[in-house]
């Protein structure tokens, strides 16, 4: 009877309104959590060593980050007034906004990051209500191409903390034989972990990684200071607008493509989830009210210190791999993510991890966002018209990236826009593809 019984709480994982006991359940939230909580507070813990914030915001911005997510994969999972899409799915902060969230924070500072990204969420709202319309303006090699952008643009970021980040470069010390040693033994470990390992230690492979590098550190003596954890306190709420609202027009503009760009990103990743978990295609209904969500949440995040979040491939991967669609499934880490977000203490130790440690675990974050670029841009045939529209979105982008000097005679706020590859390869791409007639031939 008893084996009956847990075959049968089994069973329920696999249903989308199934209710499957605590202790079925509660493994697989788990395995959830551990995939996506590298990837949730790294960018804030980006953000704050790129801006120079203190180590008491970083603690905060990767607070809300818990928070945010919680929020984020909770309305996902019971829609209100349309604003969700009634699908499993676990929601974290977005690697892909961290190119124009540093470009904005670094010219006007925190606060326009949340002022612009108050405004844009509107953005998303109207992105969802009208998606059935304008998904055709996005096929793979508008969204790839994207992606692509976003991938090769990020390992900057990654090198930067190889050496050391900011604060080594400020003493001299970047790019020492031991900023390298923590880089690269997390760096290996994590790929261990993920070419030859199995079931949990296969999907954990970022956290074992950075687990490891974080041991190193702590015996080489001056890399990690735990007084911050000791003074934070044990329970707090985020304070609403801490970081204060600025807009800027061109700090907006370039959110609102971003936002569009995300959007495109998340049709992705739910008609993932819904061919992967249910053996079907996702409604416009779904791809609007997921895309809806992400844009009102977004709103919330702003106004408390969350970053954008967007839906984790990783945990996407993870429920077309074990077919666990259960809701009470995510509602449990949307619970262990929203406690998480209200104990300081957890938010300070996290913010303690070394800055090489996160660039080795990292790195793979953003070689895999990369490579999903490139296989977006295969689900389409790679004839001359799409190379070209491609490559010149690329090479302009980019091109101008790494020659800033060439926009020295536009107005500033040009200047502003047109300084990301990310926003010059999407804007090129896109018009390009409506302009450029159609060819559906083979190479």
């Amino acid at each position: 009877m008893k084996a009956q019984a847990q075959t049968k709480g089994s069973e329920e994982l696999f249903k989308l309104n199934g209710k499957p006991s605590i202790g079925v359940a509660f493994p697989q939230a788990l395995q959830h959590v551990l995939a996506m909580l590298v990837g949730n507070i790294t960018p804030p813990m980006l953000i704050a060593s790129s801006l120079g914030l203190t180590d008491a915001q970083q603690t905060m911005l990767i607070q809300a980050a818990m928070i945010i997510g919680g929020i984020t994969t909770l309305l996902q999972l019971f829609p209100v007034l349309g604003f969700g899409m009634g699908l499993p799915s676990v929601m974290g902060v977005a690697f892909a906004y961290m190119p124009i969230l540093t470009m904005i924070g670094t010219q006007y500072g925190i606060a326009a990051i949340f002022g612009s990204q108050l405004v844009a969420a509107f953005a998303s709202i109207f992105i969802g209500m009208f998606i059935g319309k304008i998904r055709k303006f996005f096929p793979p090699i508008v969204s790839g191409t994207v992606v692509l952008s976003i991938g090769l643009s990020l390992y900057e970021t990654a090198m930067n903390y190889f050496g050391g980040g900011s604060a080594a470069r400020a003493d001299g010390t970047f790019g020492s034989p031991k900023y390298w040693i923590l880089a690269v033994v997390t760096l290996v470990v994590t790929l261990a972990c993920s070419f030859f390992g199995k079931g949990y230690l296969k999907v954990s492979g970022m956290i074992i990684g950075i687990i490891v590098g974080y041991v190193i550190a702590l015996f080489m003596g001056d890399m990690i200071d735990f007084s911050d954890v000791a003074s934070a306190s044990i329970f707090a709420l985020p304070m609403p607008f801490a970081f204060g609202l600025e807009f800027h027009p061109d700090a907006i503009l370039m959110m609102i493509l971003m936002y569009i760009v995300q959007a495109v990103q998340t049709i992705g990743d739910v008609s993932s989830t819904a061919m992967g978990g249910f053996n079907r295609e996702a409604t416009d209904k779904e791809l609007g009210g997921a895309i809806k969500g992400q844009g009102i949440c977004g709103m919330i995040g702003a106004c408390i210190g969350g970053l954008p979040t967007d839906p984790y491939s990783q945990n996407v991967g993870l429920i077309c791999t074990t077919k666990v669609v259960a809701k009470r499934v995510f509602t449990i880490v949307s619970i262990i993510m929203l406690a998480a977000g209200i104990f300081p203490k957890f938010s300070a130790l996290m913010a303690t991890i070394p800055q090489p440690v996160l660039g080795g675990a990292t790195v793979t974050v953003f070689a895999a966002i990369t490579m999903s670029g490139i296989q977006l841009l295969c689900e389409q045939p790679l004839n001359y018209r799409n190379k070209m529209i491609v490559g010149i979105a690329l090479a302009i982008g980019i091109g101008i990236d790494s020659v800033p000097s060439i926009l020295q005679f536009c107005p500033q706020l040009l200047q502003n826009i047109l300084g990301s590859s990310l926003v010059v390869s999407f804007l090129i791409v896109f018009i390009l593809n409506i302009i450029v007639p159609k060819d559906d031939s083979q190479e």
